[in-house]
């Protein structure tokens, strides 16, 4: 939804994405990262800020909350004019954030939702009350295209830890049977040499990917990037399957090529831009 285009006669659009996360100002996770992967995949990125952070890559020093009313705003000024393709959620810091998302999601209804719930940080520090994790599940797991929760997000979820690939399909499972159309569970947190991820499909059916695991101090922002690359390329127009399996190859190669670079002395963040594309221009319609 969207306002009538000042120049109708323009034969091509952007494929747009919207990020309605935190702002990271080491840049290496949040929307700084969101910004990155959309633009790196061909995307036109815009954004719509929960929280403003104070981080760099030793930890979070200061968090200030954006007041609901303006995070209303920067959402209906996007979609209001530009609309979006697909849209990512990542961290939101309060019931009342919860419940502006999901009234806009309701009023826009967007193709394309991605929820990463960021729930747990790096350290294990939870950073979402239990109040706004119940009201996460019940107003916006119905809403979005697929939920994309660590195994630390899942033991939230679910109120026990998972173990195990048995245990890994068993959660994403419980998980999508909280109202959820989809399920991506991310297994990094697994002990072992291969990280295996986890779809719990629409249909019911379930899809793993594997792959080895990379020796890296640069990690931050992995899952915040492979969350943001899944909904740039739904909105390229890509089936969830074929957006998660092209994800998981971008968030590889900016692992792969990061991880012999120095930055800060803490983890340090991904090579977002190692294999950048040009804007794609899709045809209007």
């Amino acid at each position: 939804m969207s306002a009538e285009n000042t120049y109708p006669g323009l034969p091509y659009r952007y494929p747009r994405v919207l990020s309605i996360a935190g702002s990271d100002s080491a840049g290496a996770a949040g929307i700084q990262a969101d910004l990155k992967t959309f633009a790196a995949l061909g995307c036109y990125g815009m954004t719509a800020i929960t929280a403003v952070t104070a981080q760099n890559t030793r930890g979070v020093t200061a968090i200030h909350v954006v007041p609901p009313d303006m995070l209303r705003a920067q959402i209906d000024a996007v979609m209001s004019d530009i609309g979006a393709d697909a849209i990512k959620i990542g961290m939101l810091p309060s019931p009342e954030a919860v419940r502006v998302v999901a009234d806009t999601l309701a009023h826009y209804r967007p193709r394309h939702v991605v929820l990463d719930p960021v729930m747990v940080a790096t350290r294990g520090t939870r950073l979402m009350a239990a109040e706004t994790v119940q009201v996460m599940v019940e107003l916006l797991f119905p809403q979005v295209s697929v939920v994309t929760p660590n195994l630390d997000e899942a033991h939230v979820l679910l109120g026990h830890t998972v173990h195990g690939m048995e245990g890994m399909e068993a959660a994403a499972h419980g998980v999508r049977a909280q109202g959820a159309s989809a399920v991506l569970l991310k297994g990094g947190h697994l002990q072992g040499d291969t990280v295996v991820d986890l779809l719990a499909a629409a249909d019911g059916t379930s899809l793993r990917w594997a792959a080895p695991r990379i020796a890296s101090p640069n990690l931050r922002g992995t899952g915040c990037t492979l969350s943001s690359a899944i909904t740039a390329y739904l909105a390229l127009g890509h089936t969830l399957q074929h957006a998660v399996e092209l994800a998981r190859a971008y968030l590889m190669q900016a692992i792969t090529t990061g991880c012999d670079v120095t930055t800060g002395n803490g983890h340090g963040p991904l090579n977002h831009g190692h294999a950048p594309v040009a804007m794609h221009k899709l045809q209007r319609h």
